[in-house]
């Protein structure tokens, strides 16, 4: 038996062990490891995971599918939360190795991240969609091989001309008045992906979708 085998072998294992049977679910935030891109603009991903772990006690730091993860109950299924640490361009690659071990189909795949087209503060959720030019969308589209999974849009504000560079602008660092308004989001957006594993979908977008 090979080293994978074995490490396959005890991961499936721990998968089917706990009181919550085996992992049905993965739930991803995206963004950019390291301390440089903490509380950027396009890390609303992660911090919305971590709204989501600190709600349900679970702790997201252990080295698996390049990512930091975790696994626990979230809306009574056991999940898998993910913080892919390939940077964000990369993003499919952690995301499609951790459904492929665990055999979890797209539309049990939960993406939050951020929405350069939404207010900071508001909230859109859709069932599946096009990766509308964000980087970390379009790898991960192209790794499942379809865009059919449900995906929390968390707003992080446009750039303040169209002169700004993008890039600039998406790893600039939240202001004050920008957490006024995120913070009830990331909760908001936890609270989503709660009720989306629960298959209620249509709730989470009425309750928290910006119409």
């Amino acid at each position: 038996m090979s080293i994978f085998d074995i490490f396959k072998s005890l991961e499936e294992q721990r998968g089917t062990t706990s009181a919550s049977g085996k992992i049905t679910w993965i739930i991803a935030g995206l963004g950019n490891p390291g301390m440089t891109y903490a509380n950027t603009r396009h890390n609303a991903g992660f911090m919305a995971l971590d709204q989501l772990a600190k709600a349900g006690g679970i702790e997201v730091k252990t080295m698996r599918f390049k990512s930091d993860c975790g696994d626990g109950n979230v809306g009574g299924e056991r999940c898998l939360l993910m913080k892919p640490t390939t940077f964000m361009n990369l993003s499919g690659e952690a995301i499609s190795q951790a459904a492929a071990f665990y055999k979890i189909p797209p539309e049990r795949i939960v993406i939050m991240y951020d929405d350069i087209s939404l207010p900071p503060g508001k909230l859109r959720i859709r069932r599946k969609g096009s990766a509308g030019g964000h980087n970390g969308m379009k790898s991960i589209i192209a790794l499942l091989g379809t865009d059919e999974f449900p995906r929390v849009r968390i707003g992080v504000g446009a750039k303040p001309n169209p002169a700004y560079d993008l890039a600039d602008w998406v790893l600039s660092k939240f202001t004050e008045d920008d957490m006024k308004s995120l913070t009830p989001a990331l909760e908001n957006a936890a609270r989503a992906a709660e009720l989306i594993v629960q298959g209620k979908i249509d709730e989470a977008m009425n309750k928290f979708s910006t119409k």
